[in-house]
């Protein structure tokens, strides 16, 4: 006899294959009227002869040949650019250990940087597969437009800034960076400088917008005037940071007094531009970053930066994700996360 599965049940009643496994595994979210509804089916079609055994994360259940099935949770962390950055893999590696202790099974789903004519998501995305996704690194306007209408629970760290939270059909986790940025260009600003610029690309991710906001707003309060010439925030090529920062710097005359970058990354390429044309950093020019990741400056501590707690991080994007599996129907969430700053010698002129 041909094998039933979850999804031909799921079909059947003309609800998500997510629901069905819901009810095998006694999670919430899902009407006694319609986990009554799933079992009906499921004994109909021949899918277990007894009501399923449920455990926490696995079903255990008996098939029409009185062979046990098991039927375990799994999800994935959907991420572009497999060569990520310790800041991102450290992110993944909290989160792999924190689905290994609620016994829930983890797969990597690599996607390009960005989509080309005729893509289409990985058909494990599609197939009913998995129960979730926590979406990383992932900052193309189609990609992410292709993974929001997944018909499968999810949450996103960070989103581009073409795509309004109001659209989202998942819970958002966005780095809180308008105040403490702006608290840190405040900091430069009574100090004594006032020529400071921004560097980062504000489209491509909320995060970014965010926090040129707060270099505005700290100008502004401050009645500083605004140089464009000294900011670079337009569009910056993957792969071509290096190269476009560079050449940004070098039109630059004079140099302004301090640079606020929206990345520890953004900023290692001005310190090491700065460095090799005879600018002191900070005393010629001070500069701030944000992550507070220790790969890219090679002294501890050195800059002035906005400290991510990446292992807490982890943790939460799962339990996020845990819970919208369980209550699906709950309203969907935006929330902060608020860093500390951690000043260092960078802007310690």
């Amino acid at each position: 006899m041909k094998k039933i599965t979850m999804q031909e049940i799921a079909d059947a009643l003309n609800i998500s294959r997510v629901t069905v496994w819901k009810v095998f595994n006694s999670y919430p979210g899902v009407s006694d009227s319609l986990r009554e509804q799933v079992l009906s089916k499921a004994q109909e079609l021949g899918y277990f002869k007894m009501k399923p055994q449920l455990s926490h994360n696995i079903m255990d259940i008996k098939s029409d040949d009185n062979t046990p099935v098991k039927t375990e949770m799994t999800v994935s962390v959907v991420v572009s650019r497999p060569e990520s950055s310790m800041f991102w893999m450290n992110i993944i590696h909290q989160i792999a250990k924190e689905l290994v202790n609620s016994n829930i099974n983890l797969m990597y789903t690599y996607l390009p940087s960005k989509t080309t004519d005729g893509y289409s998501l990985p058909s494990v995305l599609t197939n009913g597969t998995l129960q979730g996704i926590i979406v990383l690194n992932v900052y193309d306007h189609d990609l992410l437009n292709m993974l929001n209408e997944l018909k499968i629970q999810k949450v996103f760290l960070d989103m581009v800034t073409s795509i309004p939270e109001d659209i989202l059909s998942g819970d958002l986790f966005l780095f809180e960076g308008k105040s403490s940025v702006g608290k840190i260009t405040e900091a430069i600003i009574k100090k004594g400088r006032t020529e400071i610029g921004f560097i980062g690309d504000i489209g491509y991710a909320k995060t970014n917008y965010d926090r040129y906001e707060g270099y505005l707003t700290a100008m502004n309060h401050y009645k500083i005037p605004i140089k464009k010439e000294y900011s670079l925030v337009h569009s910056i090529g993957i792969y071509t940071y290096a190269e476009e920062i560079n050449e940004f710097l070098s039109n630059l005359k004079p140099m302004p007094k301090a640079f606020i970058c929206a990345s520890d990354y953004v900023a290692h390429f001005v310190i090491k531009y700065l460095s090799a044309n005879n600018y002191r950093v900070p005393e010629d020019v001070a500069v701030s970053g944000y992550d507070g990741t220790t790969e890219y400056i090679d002294q501890a501590d050195y800059l002035t930066t906005v400290q991510v707690q990446t292992r807490e991080l982890g943790k939460r994007l799962v339990k996020q994700l845990l819970y919208r599996i369980s209550n699906p129907e709950f309203p969907l969430e935006v929330t902060y996360i608020h860093n500390k700053i951690r000043y260092g010698e960078s802007t310690n002129f």
